[in-house]
């Protein structure tokens, strides 16, 4: 069905669409040609808002189903037994999970124990940040560890420095520090607008927060 005035953007006529939409297929095919090489990707969610672990699982399974290998430690909410887990150990032949942490650190309340558990979760994920067969590696809450001083962001970095040349590596948590975002190749900040805890004393429900 030919376009009319009513679908065409900003007032054109159905022909002017027609020019500029291949005008920008050109520009996009170009873009493609000159972007052709594979890297493997320092990637970090961050920010106030929800999402940052669940849009880092969604490429867990998108890497699970092209049947790479993945690492997933988890360093802050270890004491969950989230429901991702149960749904991801039917991939164990490909997946590894270590839920290293005991839980918030307000539930801990014991900052020598964080840290000794924070070191351990990293050690763990050099281990697979070390293989190469690993092609993605989650880092659950790392940030938030580094924030808090759990981990120095040197070490972090000296540690993805030594990954393999094509394995992803992505960090999730609020208060990602400025050296990590520096170094990272794909950056996303999740901006908190509005949340049923704090305006409607809504609970972490089963499905939505775990």
């Amino acid at each position: 069905m030919p376009a009319t005035t009513d679908s065409v953007e900003s007032g054109l006529t159905a022909e002017q669409y027609r020019q500029k939409m291949q005008r920008r297929k050109a520009v996009q095919e170009e873009r493609l040609k000159a972007s052709n090489r594979e890297k493997g990707l320092i990637i970090v969610n961050t920010g106030n808002g929800k999402g940052k672990t669940t849009a880092a699982l969604g490429m867990v399974m998108r890497s699970l189903g092209h049947g790479y290998r993945v690492g997933i430690v988890q360093f802050i909410k270890g004491a969950w037994e989230p429901a991702e887990k149960a749904v991801l150990n039917q991939w164990s032949e490909q997946l590894e999970f270590f839920a290293m942490g005991e839980g918030f650190t307000w539930e801990t309340q014991d900052r020598d124990r964080d840290i000794q558990k924070a070191l351990e979760a990293w050690q763990k994920a050099l281990e697979f940040l070390h293989q190469p067969e690993y092609k993605l590696v989650l880092l659950d809450e790392i940030n938030v560890a580094m924030k808090l001083g759990y981990l120095p962001v040197e070490t972090v970095l000296a540690g993805l420095d030594q990954k393999p040349e094509d394995t992803h590596a992505i960090l999730t948590g609020r208060g990602a520090p400025d050296a990590l975002i520096d170094r990272a190749d794909l950056v996303t900040e999740m901006r908190l607008v509005k949340h049923p805890f704090r305006e409607q004393g809504v609970k972490a429900q089963p499905g939505i927060e775990y």
